[in-house]
């Protein structure tokens, strides 16, 4: 039986996410406070006691679902689960940073620092309100990119997340976007609706953004992770450290090619697929993909006792 690890992206977080893994588990706890340390100043107090509209904002969500992630990591550390115990890590879009540190390629407080940067230089990339997301549900990857194009019209609007068999979803500038959900409900799309989030992620209007992390990335020390990522843009396994540097920078641009990474790593044998830190969201994408195999969350103590029997 082959397993992987997968981190989950941006949408996931909750207030109270994690607490009961850090009161539980000092090794939990212990990487909370790594989180403040890095970026000097108590997010662990917004996760846990916060306004959920502002542990949405990009610059708080992307380094508070990375601190979950790996608080719930080390629990099932702690519980005597090793990285090695899975043969690939995965993250969805931010959840990239994640699996990285889980895997030992970058420290919890250089992906904290990172993830902040990567959070405010998206926000900052596009001014609030010109650009959008939406998801198209019922249609798969070609037939999206084909409505993305057809709507764009001059300006941006590109296939952004492929998700699932039956879930895309579309960047770019609000007009062209809106143009994507009408052409897409002509087009037997089940249901085409804009998404609530504060910028349009993963399409060339995020280019000031992936400046930012080329710049950022390049004072930071990547190692070779313990077991290969499969990454986002390449929907196949990388461990070369320039490489992965290379992929995080054009990542913040490029498609998230979800339902191929996991398909990949089906073929590959992988039959576990283990979703660390909060919700559920990739199982469930998990489970339309790789139909058959078996799924599992860590996010609480209650879900570290499962695994146990």
């Amino acid at each position: 039986m082959s397993r992987a690890f997968l981190f989950p992206g941006q949408g996931a977080q909750t207030i109270g996410m994690g607490r009961a893994l850090a009161d539980s588990y000092p090794a939990a706890k212990a990487v909370f406070q790594e989180v403040d340390d890095a970026l000097g100043e108590a997010l662990s107090t917004l996760i846990w006691d916060g306004d959920i509209a502002d542990l949405t904002l990009t610059a708080n969500a992307q380094p508070a679902l990375m601190a979950t992630s790996l608080a719930a990591f080390r629990a099932m550390e702690a519980e005597g689960v090793a990285i090695t115990d899975a043969a690939f890590v995965a993250g969805h879009s931010l959840g990239e940073h994640s699996a990285l540190a889980a895997a030992g390629s970058l420290s919890i407080s250089d992906a904290a620092k990172l993830l902040r940067i990567r959070g405010r230089a998206m926000q900052a990339a596009v001014p609030v309100g010109e650009g959008a997301m939406a998801a198209l549900l019922g249609l798969d990857f070609a037939t999206a990119s084909e409505i993305a194009a057809e709507a764009a019209q001059g300006e941006v609007c590109q296939a952004a997340n492929d998700n699932d068999p039956a879930q895309v979803v579309v960047s770019g500038h609000r007009a062209a976007v809106e143009r994507a959900v009408e052409i897409a409900k002509t087009r037997g799309a089940r249901r085409a609706m804009l998404l609530p989030v504060s910028a349009p992620f993963h399409c060339a209007l995020m280019q000031p953004a992936a400046d930012a992390m080329a710049e950022a990335l390049a004072g930071v020390a990547l190692n070779a992770p313990a077991v290969p990522l499969v990454a986002n843009v390449r929907a196949e396994a990388v461990s070369d450290p320039a490489t992965i540097r290379a992929l995080l920078v054009e990542q913040v641009t490029g498609s998230v090619r979800w339902r191929e990474s996991v398909a990949w790593m089906a073929d590959q044998g992988v039959t576990e697929f283990w979703e660390i830190g909060a919700g559920k969201a990739l199982s469930g994408m998990v489970k339309r993909i790789a139909k058959g195999s078996d799924t599992r969350t860590v996010g609480t103590p209650e879900d570290l006792a499962a695994l146990a029997t």
